[in-house]
């Protein structure tokens, strides 16, 4: 048995679960903003269920999915943008700036 109870342990040479989760955020920065725009939206929607009005509910349910996935999609675009920029435009100058 483990000395300590219900806590699960990676195998040496692996990463916890949030060292893991602070490396993809460092190589990737707009996924958690991506996930936390959808978070905001779905609360506020949730918030707003009340003063919805004659709206009917599957309308409402309808309209808080493609806001938080447009929240989502953007920031997977700002993500390519931001790829493509430091890929090709910053190396470019760089390229030009050692010759």
């Amino acid at each position: 048995m483990s000395a300590n109870k219900g806590w699960w342990v990676p195998p040496e040479g692996e990463d916890s679960v949030s060292e893991k989760f602070l490396r993809k955020t460092r190589e990737s920065p707009l996924v958690p903003i991506g996930l936390g725009g959808c978070l905001v939206v779905a609360a506020y929607r949730i918030y707003r269920l009340k003063a919805r009005g004659s709206t009917k509910m599957s309308i409402h349910l309808i309209h808080t999915r493609v806001a938080a996935q447009a929240c989502a999609v953007g920031a997977i675009m700002l993500g390519a943008v931001y790829t493509m920029y430091r890929d090709y435009i910053k190396r470019a100058t760089q390229d030009a700036g050692e010759k």
